[in-house]
């Protein structure tokens, strides 16, 4: 796995070329992570939105477009919508959230007739960078389901393995996480993550292990594992933290970024393409790294 995003960058420069699809590209932050990946690894781009806006925010940022790297549309829906049609016409690998509310670019994605969605859930994908940890780490699901089903969480394991493997980690380590290592039923999530074990266990969840319930101090130190006598194969050496609520998740990385430096990028798996997905409020170097992430998931 990879320790850093140095290393997951350097693994890019070798690629084949991709084309993100930017939907609402008319935005300063948006335009500035696009332009910044583009200089620095092989990757192509269509910037669908306000064309106007978006040739005076590139030439502010001393870029110059061609016509065909521009289509124009009016509005979110227009945006959304010639989008998703660059996707299924095979015009783009990746699709890029910009100047949009998530809920009108997903309204569009997730429509049975026209959209791009797959044919299992949809999922958000964390991945960051902790310097007090050796290696790169997901939490799945922080963006997406706030209260998945056991089905869901099957599904949301199932496309974090499947990006792993695509990594080349051939059975990535899994924790679901929750705040006991004891399976209780006045805590249903001890219960779910109980059973994801089990379904692991048969290989419904690919090749993976998956240890559940697991308290966060167990799943990330092999010492508090020891002094509760848990036995864990994983402890200390998970790549993924599955989260029983998107709650849960999204203050998990939260505090990562805020109280211990972490550095995050995110990834919307499980439509035909990844789907860079990040607030509009992010950084400049967040949207950079989350293009990056969901060029390397769609290798």
């Amino acid at each position: 796995m990879f320790k850093n995003f140095s290393e997951l960058k350097d693994s890019l420069t070798s690629s084949p070329p991709r084309t993100l699809v930017v939907c609402s590209a008319h935005d300063l932050h948006t335009l500035e992570a696009v332009f910044e990946v583009q200089a620095s690894l092989p990757m192509k781009y269509v910037l669908v939105g306000d064309k106007t806006k978006i040739i005076e925010i590139s030439k502010a940022l001393g870029k110059t477009l061609d016509e065909n790297e521009i289509v124009n549309a009016v509005d979110d829906i227009e945006c959304a919508n010639k989008s998703i049609e660059l996707i299924r016409e095979g015009k783009g690998s990746v699709l890029m959230k910009g100047l949009i509310e998530t809920g009108t670019l997903l309204k569009v994605v997730l429509n049975r007739e026209t959209g791009i969605r797959g044919t299992g859930t949809m999922s958000h994908l964390a991945v960051l960078e902790v310097p007090k940890y050796k290696k790169l780490i997901a939490v799945t699901d922080g963006g997406m389901l706030p209260h998945p089903s056991l089905e869901q969480k099957a599904d949301i394991i199932r496309n974090a393995v499947s990006f792993y493997q695509g990594m080349g980690i051939k059975k990535p380590k899994i924790a679901a996480l929750t705040a006991s290592e004891t399976p209780s039923e006045k805590m249903p999530e001890t219960m779910d993550a109980k059973e994801l074990q089990e379904m692991c266990e048969k290989g419904d969840l690919g090749n993976c292990i998956v240890e559940g319930p697991l308290s966060f101090d167990i799943a990330v130190c092999p010492d508090s594992a020891c002094i509760k006598k848990h036995k864990s194969t994983i402890t200390g050496e998970v790549d993924i933290f599955q989260v029983p609520t998107v709650a849960t998740g999204n203050i998990l990385c939260k505090s990562l970024l805020y109280w211990a430096n972490a550095k995050m990028a995110g990834c919307v798996l499980g439509a035909k393409v990844p789907i860079v997905l990040v607030s509009r409020g992010a950084t400049a170097e967040e949207k950079f790294l989350s293009i990056m992430l969901c060029l390397k998931a769609g290798e």
